[in-house]
């Protein structure tokens, strides 16, 4: 297979070119409408029973709470005559809309759990019709048309799950410009430094630029059949210019090393395409199949990244395996065009000695260089022992967006907000004795101030009905009972998304409901419990299928069965590590005055997410170091010189590619959105771990102490992998001219050809 790429690269150069024009040409035009196509949410599982009940209300009820306007009096009581008479005119312009259902005012209900304690403020409730993007359409235009000062009397903000939606989609969009203009310039700065010329440096670029519009184009084809989450375009943007660079640079790397060696430019395309191009079909295929594993969640904000990770990875290599060697044959010597003042002439591109000294000094002492390191991680994985779960909600956004702001005053100054109740809902017909003792026994739950129904409102046990109905109170209250359907508002004082709350779900969900009748429960919180019971559920499944994946493309690329186990334990280490130290930062709070978030539980989606993103990307440097390690144990040299020598070659490019795919996630630690703070400082410092301390100390000490058996499999296994494995050997090397004697430290050494390495491979002579 990729005797027929290099061919078709050296052939048919400009016109692989041309069609790649053509088609970024098309995949760009095509990537501009993905954004209309994206939608935010996505949180729920739509086979949940929160999801159920919310159907039901919206079939049945009208549809829940979703933008909660919160209005203030210019001057004096919200209940002064000129407010009161602005606050009418308000709601009845609301009631208006043709977007807008259940809309429900203090001004129409009395109701004092519409007014705030000090009596300066009101709520006015309201549903947003239509389904994602329509809803964010109508919620946004229903914001602009009616908040900030009102008649002169009054002060509207807006608030409620479709503000929080609206302000977290242009936020997004913010952070992403922000982030991309860190990242871009820093990383060109990087790839100079790395390549030393401006050429080399552009063409990763390339490949990332290639990456990214493919996979908008692909999510624009998506999002016009199935919901896709706005989120998705982060990680293209982080893990497409990350990638892209990540397998260019290894391919550039290895071509600008042939034409050192003395090869011709069609030698050296062709044995650059044998050798990286291997590698990163391997590595893209275990990155992709991590990714993959997001597609088995029904939340679709999960699986739009596993949508947009597959994607960016697949685009990512194919343009590089097909594009960079035609634009390699294309520029040929000319690929060092444009020298930095800096750069080497002669210089390898990838050699590091340093890398090399490391690992020799790790396998001759492992206890003494791992234990440290394994203590270390070990530690910075302990505060997972605490972990919590949460959904996102206003307290992701800066302190200062409007829709955090009233969702903190109706927190602090309203008794039990309606807009977080939990709603009960039963699709059939039901007595009103025996639904007036199901409220009552509702209303007597620990922390539940009110339960809101068609035949009353209930508190402590006993009918409220003369003492305030609350918001569902008076002519609205008519609207939670139908002839076949039953609805109850269960309001409670009760943080929303505690722990606390999230039992209040359960136990209203344990309590006996009325004769012949099964109530759906939903709300907030109701989402929350369904969300982590349906993503604890799965996720055995996802980690199973990350690993078999893992284990068994690893197998085909090494024809060991220790190899892909070794990989896999170690990777767990490093995970444990960042996840431990996110924690740390943004469930236990600290540095958040530093980065500026609220602390909060883990986000369950993203720490998924997080957890997929950095296997793959840490199986992806595995793949880098491992090939090397192989090819040299492949061609007779003992263990220590094939890891010594393997670090040695390929520690420049797995230090230079995580440095360069970090810095494209550490750049949404900018954000503003505390969830996306957390996927950028996550994902960039797993990658560091895993390049330093996992590539550099932890697999010299494991190969150390594994010795010959880190190769071994069963007989009837190397069999299969004799006939099966994914190996292709590479043409034979050009002789190139002796070059100068290199000094190097150690016992004397001896030159063996590998057959598949673009350099003689210095190995260790016999003692």
């Amino acid at each position: 297979m990729f005797e027929r790429i290099a061919d078709l690269a050296i052939r048919r150069s400009r016109l692989v070119l041309v069609v790649a024009a053509v088609a970024v040409a098309l995949m760009g035009v095509a990537g501009a409408g993905a954004f209309g196509k994206l939608l935010g949410g996505g949180y729920d599982d739509p086979a949940s029973q929160s999801t159920r009940a919310a159907e039901v209300i919206e079939e049945k009820f009208g549809g829940e709470t979703n933008l909660v306007l919160l209005v203030s009096a210019a001057e004096g009581r919200i209940d002064a005559p000129a407010a009161e008479r602005s606050g009418r005119k308000l709601v009845a312009g609301l009631k208006k809309e043709r977007h807008l259902e259940n809309v429900v005012g203090y001004w129409d209900t009395n109701s004092p759990s519409l007014r705030s304690k000090d009596g300066r403020e009101a709520m006015v409730l309201v549903h947003v019709q239509g389904k994602d993007v329509e809803r964010d359409e109508n919620a946004k235009e229903i914001i602009d048309g009616y908040t900030g000062s009102y008649e002169g009397d009054l002060t509207v903000k807006a608030g409620g799950g479709a503000a929080v939606t609206s302000e977290m989609g242009k936020q997004s969009e913010a952070d992403l410009v922000l982030a991309e203009a860190i990242a871009v310039p820093l990383t060109l700065l990087l790839l100079l430094v790395v390549f030393g010329s401006l050429v080399a440096a552009l063409l990763p670029l390339a490949i990332g630029f290639i990456a990214i519009l493919g996979t908008f184009a692909e999510l624009y084809v998506l999002g016009s059949v199935t919901d896709v989450s706005i989120f998705a375009i982060n990680l293209t943007t982080a893990l497409g210019l990350g990638l892209g660079i990540d397998y260019a640079l290894l391919m550039v790397s290895r071509f600008r090393e042939q034409l050192a060696a003395g090869a011709s430019v069609d030698d050296a395309v062709r044995r650059t395409v044998h050798t990286a191009g291997r590698t990163i079909a391997f590595s893209a295929a275990t990155v992709a199949a991590a990714l993959a594993a997001l597609l088995v969640f029904p939340q679709y904000f999960l699986r739009s990244f596993g949508y947009a990770g597959v994607g960016v990875v697949a685009i990512a290599a194919i343009s590089t395996l097909f594009v960079m060697p035609a634009l390699l044959a294309v520029l040929g010597p000319r690929v060092n065009s444009g020298r930095m003042p800096w750069a080497k002439p002669g210089r390898a591109a990838n050699r590091a000695p340093l890398w090399g000294r490391l690992a020799r000094t790790v396998m001759r002492r492992p206890a003494l260089t791992a234990l440290p390191v394994l203590a270390v991680l070990l530690a910075a994985a302990s505060p997972l022992l605490g972990i919590t779960f949460g959904t996102p909600d206003e307290r992701v956004l800066p302190e200062g967006a409007e829709s955090r702001q009233v969702a903190a005053a109706l927190r602090e100054n309203f008794t039990g907000s309606d807009d977080a109740a939990v709603h009960v809902v039963i699709d059939g017909p039901v007595a009103k004795a025996r639904l007036g003792s199901y409220a009552t026994a509702l209303s007597e739950l620990d922390g539940v101030v009110r339960v809101e129904a068609s035949t009353g409102t209930y508190a402590d046990g006993r009918s409220a009905a003369g003492e305030g109905a609350g918001a569902a109170g008076g002519a609205a209250q008519t609207a939670l009972g139908r002839p076949d359907a039953q609805r109850l508002n269960v309001v409670s004082t009760l943080p929303p998304k505690s722990e606390e709350a999230q039992s209040l779900v359960k136990e209203i969900r344990a309590l006996d409901p009325p004769p012949g009748s099964h109530p759906q429960v939903g709300g907030v919180d109701a989402v929350l419990v369904d969300s982590k019971d349906s993503i604890g559920s799965r996720l055995p499944l996802a980690v199973a299928l990350v690993a078999l994946t893992t284990f068994l493309l690893l197998f085909l690329f090494t024809g060991s069965v220790v190899q892909p186990l070794r990989a896999l334990a170690l990777n767990l280490i490093s995970l444990g590590a960042t996840l431990g130290v996110m924690t740390w930062i943004f469930q236990d709070g600290h540095l958040s005055g530093l980065l500026g978030f609220t602390a909060q539980p883990m986000e369950v989606s993203m720490t998924v997410l997080m957890f997929c993103i950095a296997f793959g990307l840490s199986m992806d440097y595995e793949v880098f170091v491992t090939s090397r390690i192989k090819e040299l144990h492949d061609a007779g040299a003992d263990n220590e010189t094939a890891v010594t020598d393997g670090l040695g070659h390929t520690g420049r490019i797995v230090s230079a590619a995580a440095c360069l795919l970090a810095v494209s996630f550490f750049a949404f630690g900018t954000a503003q959105l505390s969830f996306m703070q957390l996927f950028g400082l996550g994902s960039g410092l797993a990658i560091l771990i895993d390049a330093v301390a996992v590539r550099g100390v932890l697999v010299p000490a494991a190969m150390r102490v594994l010795g010959r058996g880190a190769w071994y499999a069963p007989a009837f296994l190397r069999s299969f992998h004799s006939r099966y494995g994914l190996s292709e050997a590479a043409p034979t090397p050009p002789t190139a001219a002796p070059g100068p004697a290199v000094a190097h430290e150690g016992p004397p050494r001896t030159f063996r050809r590998t057959g598949v390495d673009e350099a003689p491979d210095v190995v260790e002579s016999p003692q």
